[in-house]
């Protein structure tokens, strides 16, 4: 058996273990063969890694067919000027970011929100639709480390959502200063806890759960907005009450943590592994909707689900029978369920359960 980080998984792995939530809820029996949509539900629950059966270091790779298939969408993306040039912007970005990251929790050095909220915001041209930062978004996962990589993610998802909910620009920049912040407890966990081999210890586990307390503890005396120190605190605090480190339940959760909480869970849901391009945005909507109602704020959520799959309309999608058509209409009981024009062809999905779009084309 090996412990496998989640972001590592394939499909075709098997579990060596029941793989359990921070609250004890079985995500994955032991036995289980992965798919894709296992792996993801493993990233919606914020779990790390997970043992696996030793024959799964065989697990064939997938036939190119399979790569090209759902990386279609993904390659239009990434060979476009615009995402050419944001990526060469993006790298630099984060780079930077990564040593001012380092200077407040390693030296203790104060913290210029104005410059750091700048710095993500020059990353969006005026030419750029919600859409379009998302796709870029979605397709820049050649940094080394996520860490530093996935903070300035949360940061512009934050930025373009608090937009959607229409903040005023004040309280949009303190959302994105406290995206940009809210992992910075994770450089105070060892790295000999982050990339042990073997199975955590439970107090490993709890090691590890403390980096939202670290994080408050580095940001809590800095000349910031009370609510950045907040959102490092409570971004895996959920409204059901089954989050961390304090169990707080939806009245008690700050508002701008929660806005993180959605942003922090739909990047590392969307993000592409060496399998397959980005996911598409429409299966973590479903496990959104199937899951998450009572996890997270509804005004929020139902708010993000609705922009992130309407600014995907008229996009040519596949469905999961090989059938092709354009999303034409968004059922807002569900919307990871549009209704698609294929030719002569009207499919509402919602009314189809055993349908569902599995890539862009």
């Amino acid at each position: 058996m090996k412990r496998v980080r989640v972001s590592d998984l394939r499909p075709g792995m098997k579990t060596a273990e029941d793989v359990l939530s921070y609250n004890n809820q079985m995500i994955v029996p032991k036995g289980s063969t992965l798919d894709d949509k296992m792996i993801t539900r493993l990233e919606f629950y914020s779990v790390l890694a997970v043992r696996i059966m030793d024959e799964a270091e065989d697990t064939p790779e997938p036939v190119s067919g399979e790569i090209a298939e759902n990386s279609a969408y993904s390659q239009k993306v990434k060979n476009s000027k615009q995402f050419k040039k944001f990526e060469e912007s993006f790298l630099a970005t984060t780079e930077s970011f990564k040593d001012n990251l380092k200077n407040i929790a390693e030296l203790g050095g104060e913290i210029d929100g104005v410059q750091m909220v700048k710095s993500v915001t020059d990353l969006i041209t005026e030419d750029m639709t919600g859409l379009s930062v998302f796709d870029m978004l979605h397709n820049m996962r050649q940094y080394d480390d996520f860490t530093y990589m996935h903070s300035m993610n949360v940061a512009l998802i934050c930025n373009v959502f608090g937009k959607w909910l229409g903040m005023p620009s004040n309280e949009v920049d303190i959302l994105t200063l406290g995206a940009l912040l809210h992992d910075i407890g994770k450089l105070k966990i060892p790295d000999t806890i982050i990339r042990k081999p073997d199975k955590l210890s439970p107090a490993e586990y709890n090691i590890i759960k403390t980096h939202s307390l670290q994080g408050y503890n580095i940001l809590k005396d800095k000349n910031i907005d009370d609510n950045v120190k907040q959102c490092a605190l409570m971004h895996h605090e959920r409204c059901d009450g089954s989050g961390y480190p304090l169990g707080l339940t939806a009245d008690k959760i700050n508002s701008y943590a929660k806005i993180v909480s959605i942003a922090d869970v739909y990047d590392a849901m969307t993000a592409a592994r060496v399998y397959r391009g980005p996911l598409c945005p429409f299966k973590v909507i479903s496990i959104f909707e199937s899951e998450g109602l009572q996890k997270y704020d509804g005004h929020y959520i139902l708010t993000f689900l609705e922009h992130v799959a309407t600014t995907y309309m008229n996009n040519r999608v596949r469905l999961n029978n090989g059938l092709e058509g354009d999303v034409i209409f968004m059922n807002r009981n569900q919307y990871s369920k549009p209704m698609l024009q294929c030719g002569d062809r009207f499919i509402d999905l919602s009314r189809e359960p055993e349908l569902y779009i599995e890539t862009f084309v």
